[in-house]
């Protein structure tokens, strides 16, 4: 249940209301307004305390501990410690409640650090300057004391306190330039506008005159979402009402740039701004591997309870008789024997429970946790990550997920900006059908940029000279680009061209500022917006000024743009450009055939393509477009809906003018990093919004798909010519017919698919058709998993959203990576178990709502093949290893209940039943878990196919546990047994004790005890150092120092009579075990026989069925390049055909191929528009031992 609706509920009806008001009201000034305007109704609002701590220092003991003990391992020994205070157990509090002392303390030192480090963050931004305008003055005072109403001056370069209204700005046009980097991380200058009845203000005391109130939302969440309107009263005159919108809403945190001060309402405040309303924590995810960690925990808390009635029936049955009964010196009771046997054999029950409960590894969380805590940094610190041209490095936002990089069966990558640089080239336009290029190359010779290779026509007519004019100014004034003139900006020197300042484009969209840039190489020049009038300089060096009366701006669901200008003429030009699929439909003239073939060749080449139209309004229609204009922005309610039913009615009737094309060039290494991912078993999926030919183009391009990739297109465009129903069991047939051939001697087929947004839609949509047959989405992911490839063009963020969904969903349950750089892309991010922002230039939310950021897509290679390698057979291990360690620890206490008659006598010595997880076997495996490396770095970044050895959670199956759980029950009997032999034929001293005739030495229970522990503590390390491949010095010091410190410790412990002690059981016991040397050459020889079978199984495991990794480790360890790599299973499974080189290609790196540059993007392009639209089976009928390699030419063959 959410208790802050419910708190809100109660806190609306004891105010007195009735109704829940969605919406706010904000007297600017705290001025009420006229008696005869409105009822004043004071509210009230939070203050500007920003608050991301968790705890404060009254309640952080009790909230820290609930928190720690909702997890079940630490509330099920606090259970354990509570019944060793309460009843009469064989062990000590002390040897529970220590190591349960210890965990929680570690771990509420860790949390308290960082809450204390957030406290320190709060305070710096609450107790800030800031000024503020009371009474005419600006007054200086802290950020926390401002309040909602308060009207505030922030300077260059300062930080906006809270959410703001732009009153008016120190630039004539009222605007101001902000950057968010803080935000979304777009290091781009945004501009805002301010009230345009408050921009003339300029004084403080002219803003402390502004008599007005504004109507607003409630806060919300959204950072590019804002409606309100803004009342000014004015003396004797009917209020007058202005819309505003996110273009005049300031957010906290964001940066005022190149504007000397501006004056502001405070609207938000605190808590309510939508930046701390942004701070809500992201879903928890869980790795496979703690998955696994907490089933095998389950099973081991099984076997304990089994231990425990097991031992409690057979005590009672070995007490059945009268002899055998509890001897005199237990000092029981009467009135203990005396209660009932079900009492009795309950406290028993717990009792055993006590004794046995160390098999569960409280240690191991602290561990784990330790061990992605400290290993996340190697990620941070690896400069092979770290990008000289943004100059930051891998950030990993949370530590949790490190082991799933090394599972990874799906990545989900965005292609613009992922897969493509996202730096945005103008190629050419196409007018009418005519082509402009500039600088074009024809015959060997550079034409002027204004130049145009004709398709149809070389002599312009006048028809095609008015819209190649109206092409080019639509393109200089449909846009939201800002001309700089400065300069410097932000401290760097820009636009210096011969010793003159001179102007640059800087916009929030690189296309926009392409298609500015490029139609400057053709003539036409856009030069500023100075009081709504934008200025052009045409070819024949003339200015031509347009007032700018709306703007209709770009959304992902309209796909396009529009302005309405007003020429010197006086006549009114509707100009828009947007996708071609949303400019088409609308267009009633102008020549379409000639500019849709042009723009279909440009998107099959990979360029983006935009379509430009216009419409010539009467001042009637302008009229009726400002009416519907002015309601849809005045509404507080519905406002989005309004103003897209508005956009819908204006932007129609167009005439088609033309295209453009724009390239967006292939990441470096891009290619390199998608075959390498395919060839370690993952599937990539491109999501894009992009439309189908330029996305295919790109894949293409990054070998996503091959030449000898067949398509299969389940698109819009092919369920109009079949039903959805006939095209997926079509597509369903082919996939599975390749199938069931590819067991026969038949090459198998690489399917590549291709879907569409909208047949998505269709596909995921419930349909009464489909129930007689299955649902579609069944269908489709049954194809899908049979191809190598799949391309979602088309697609809205949530639906990217909805893939990675639909894929997690499925019967294999596989682990899913999603890596993007936009904002469009952080649905998907959330969604799958891995989130992976590039630290692009779309801004940063991808970046900051991902798990991991990474500054380019040729990262992800060595994030997963490497890192996620090392950090899933790391904490592999140290799971298993916890788990049999502490199996070989109380295996033998278990067994030892058979010779003590049951009567719950420990084993071992409360001091070692309380360090045994803690000081002598926990630092070897922490170090082990942090810097082993099986296999070397450069050997995972040759042979991908390696990866496949640790995917599907490869060691922590079921028969992987199985075989280290019988491994410790089998060394837990050898160390029981072994010892039990050794002290065997026992015979009577002259002093009355007990001495064994084999060892010549003196035999208890504590020398037993202390034999096993000796020989148990040995072999659980060297077990480990017999794992350890990669050796340091720090290795050596901390195996062979736990040893060191384990003997030094049971000599201090029972060579000193300590005063604190009122017995001491192990007094002398250590020393004179170690005094006979039959007892040495016993416990070699058990340590020993307890690690020699592992050693044969590696042994036999590494010559008849050696893995992938276990070859390249010969191969390594040979010191010579040679033979496959792949594992033994058979050939490469990997889908991916003609794959430049073969796997001893990898293996040499003297026989590596040079990288791709982006032009191979063009020219598999060409190859894509060959194949598609002249012989799609041209490729796929030829061998493919003959067919042309994508490495070709790169190995020398």
């Amino acid at each position: 249940m959410d208790f802050s609706v419910l708190r809100n509920l109660i806190s609306r009806y004891c105010a007195g209301e009735e109704y829940w008001v969605d919406s706010r009201t904000v007297y600017i000034g705290h001025k009420e307004p006229p008696p005869a305007a409105e009822a004043y109704i004071p509210q009230r609002y939070p203050d500007n305390r920003i608050v991301s701590s968790k705890y404060t220092l009254w309640n952080f003991i009790p909230k820290n501990l609930f928190e720690q003990f909702r997890r079940i391992a630490n509330f099920y020994f606090l259970l354990i410690f509570l019944v060793q205070l309460i009843i009469d157990t064989p062990t000590s509090p002390v040897t529970s409640g220590l190591p349960l002392f210890f965990v929680i303390t570690v771990t509420a030192i860790k949390q308290g650090y960082e809450d204390w480090l957030r406290h320190k963050a709060d305070c710096s931004i609450n107790e800030c300057p800031v000024d503020m305008v009371q009474q005419g003055m600006v007054v200086r005072t802290q950020s926390s004391k401002l309040r909602v109403g308060d009207v505030v001056m922030v300077r260059e370069d300062e930080t906006f306190p809270c959410d703001l209204i732009l009153l008016s700005s120190s630039r004539g046009d009222g605007t101001c330039y902000v950057t968010t980097t803080s935000l979304d991380g777009e290091s781009s200058h945004k501009t805002y506008y301010a009230v345009p009845d408050t921009m003339a203000f300029k004084t403080e005391q002219e803003v402390d005159s502004l008599h007005a109130t504004i109507e607003c939302e409630q806060p919300q969440p959204d950072l590019y979402k804002f409606v309100g309107r803004i009342n000014i009263y004015k003396e004797r005159e009917d209020p007058i009402a202005r819309p505003l919108g996110a273009e005049n809403l300031l957010l906290r945190g964001a940066t005022l740039k190149n504007t000397e001060h501006i004056y502001a309402v405070a609207i938000y405040t605190g808590m309510d701004t939508k930046m701390a309303l942004n701070y809500q924590s992201k879903s928890q995810k869980r790795s496979a591997v703690e998955k696994s960690m907490n089933a095998f925990l389950i099973v081991y808390l099984c076997i304990l309870i089994s231990k425990a009635v097991i031992n409690t029936v057979l005590k009672y049955a070995w007490q059945w008789s009268a002899d055998r009964d509890e001897p005199w010196y237990n000092h029981r009771t009467e009135i203990d024997r005396e209660r009932h046997v079900v009492i009795r054999a309950f406290t028993d029950f717990l009792a055993f429970m006590v004794l046995f409960n160390y098999i569960i590894p409280v240690s191991m969380y602290v561990t784990v946790e330790m061990q992605k805590f400290l290993g996340s940094y190697f990620i941070a610190w690896d400069k092979d990550m770290y990008d000289e041209e943004l100059g930051v490095g891998a950030q990993v936002n949370t530590s949790d997920l490190n082991e799933e990089l090394g599972q990874v069966e799906y990545v989900f990558t965005d292609k613009t900006g992922t897969l493509t640089e996202n730096n945005m080239e103008f190629i050419e336009c196409c007018v009418d059908g005519h082509v402009y290029i500039p600088h074009a190359i024809c015959n060997g010779q550079i034409l002027s940029a204004a130049s145009s290779i004709d398709m149809i026509d070389s002599s312009p007519g006048g028809y095609r000279r008015e819209h190649e004019d109206l092409f080019f100014r639509a393109l200089c004034l449909c846009h939201t680009v800002q001309v700089k003139e400065e300069e410097t900006v932000d401290s760097i020197k820009r636009g210096i061209h011969l010793g003159k300042p001179t102007s640059f484009y800087i916009s929030s969209s690189p296309d926009e500022v392409a298609l500015v840039e490029g139609m400057k190489r053709l003539g036409y020049t856009y030069l500023r917006l100075k009081d709504s009038h934008m200025e052009i300089l045409n070819k024949d060096d003339e200015i031509e000024r347009f007032e700018l009366l709306h703007v209709l701006n770009f959304d992902s669901v309209r796909r396009r743009m529009s302005v309405i200008v007003k020429s010197c003429s006086g006549e009114y030009l509707l100009f828009c450009k947007g996708a071609d699929t949303s400019i088409f439909p609308r267009v009633v003239s102008g020549k379409v055939e000639q500019v849709r073939a042009r723009v279909e060749q440009n998107a099959v080449e990979g360029l983006r393509t935009l379509c430009v139209a216009y419409r010539s309004l009467s001042p009637a229609e302008y009229e009726e477009a400002c009416h519907q204009l002015s309601d849809a922005k005045l509404a507080l309610k519905d406002r989005d809906q309004r103003l897209a039913q508005a956009y819908d009615l204006i932007e129609r009737d167009f005439t088609l003018l033309g295209a453009t094309a724009v390239e967006d060039r292939l990441q470096e290494k891009a290619a390199d990093t998608i075959e390498s991912l395919q060839k370690a078993g993952m599937k990539v999926w491109v999501l894009t919004g992009d439309k189908m030919e330029t996305a295919a183009a790109t894949c293409y391009a990054s070998k996503l798909f091959r030449r000898s990739t067949q398509i299969l297109e389940l698109t819009k465009k092919r369920t109009e010519e079949q039903s959805l129903h006939d095209v997926l069991f079509d597509l369903s047939r082919t996939v599975l017919r390749q199938r069931s051939l590819s067991g026969l001697s038949v090459e198998c087929q690489d399917y590549g698919l291709i879907i569409d947004g909208a047949t998505l839609s269709a596909v995921l949509k419930p349909s009464p058709e489909s129930s007689g047959s299955g649902n579609y989405r069944e269908i489709f992911l049954e194809i899908s998993r049979n191809c190598s490839a799949v391309l979602c063009c088309r697609m809205a963020p949530l639906q990217k959203a909805q893939i990675v969904k639909l894929i997690k969903a499925s019967k294999e349950h596989p682990i899913t990576l999603a890596i993007g750089d936009g904002a469009n892309d952080v649905s998907m991010i959330l969604e799958a178990h891995v989130g992976i922002g590039i630290m692009g230039k779309e801004g940063r939310q991808a970046a900051r709502n991902s798990d991991y950021a990474i500054p380019k897509f040729k990262h992800l290679k060595k994030m997963l093949l490497v890192h996620g390698h090392f950090y899933y057979i790391r904490i592999a291990e140290l799971v298993q290893y916890f788990f049999y360690k502490n199996v070989c620890f109380i295996f033998p206490q278990f067994l030892y209940q058979f010779f003590c008659g049951f009567s719950q006598q420990p084993l071992y010595d409360t001091a070692y039943l309380t360090l045994y997880n803690i000081s002598f076997t926990s630092l070897p495996i922490l170090l082990y878990s942090l810097i082993e490396k099986h296999i070397s770095i450069e050997m995972l970044k040759r042979d991908p196919t390696l990866y496949r050895d640790v995917a599907k959670n490869a060691l922590l199956r079921w028969p992987v546990f199985l075989y280290w759980t019988c491994l410790g029950l089998f060394n837990a009997c050898i160390f029981f047994f072994g010892a039990y032999f050794l002290f065997d034929n026992t015979t009577f001293t002259s002093n009355g004790q007990l001495m064994t005739t084999n060892t010549q030495m003196m035999f208890g229970n504590w020398t037993f005890g202390t034999l096993v522990f000796t020989v148990l503590v040995f072999t659980v390390t060297l077990k480990l150092a017999l794992d350890t491949h990669h050796w340091t010095w720090i290795n050596h010091f901390v195996i062979w120092g736990s040893l060191l410190f384990y003997i030094i410790f049971s000599l201090l412990w029972g060579g000193i009579i300590w005063p604190f002690l009122n017995y001491q059981r192990m007094y002398y016991v250590f020393m004179q075990m170690l005094s006979s040397g039959p007892a040495w050459l016993g416990i070699i020889l058990l340590i020993t026989i307890s690690l020699l079978p592992d050693v044969v199984k590696k042994v036999l495991c590494r010559t008849l069925w050696p893995t992938a990794t276990e070859r390249a480790q010969r191969v390594r360890a040979d010191g010579v390049c040679e033979g496959s790599v792949s594992p033994a299973t058979g050939p490469d499974p990997s889908p991916v055909a003609g794959g430049g080189g073969s796997e001893s290609d990898m293996l040499c790196p003297a026989r590596t191929c040079e990288e791709e540059r982006g032009g191979e993007g063009v020219r598999a392009a060409r190859t894509y528009d060959s194949m598609m639209s002249h012989n799609p089976n041209y490729l796929l009928s030829q061998p493919l031992d003959h067919a042309p390699s994508d490495g070709e030419g790169c190995y020398g063959h």
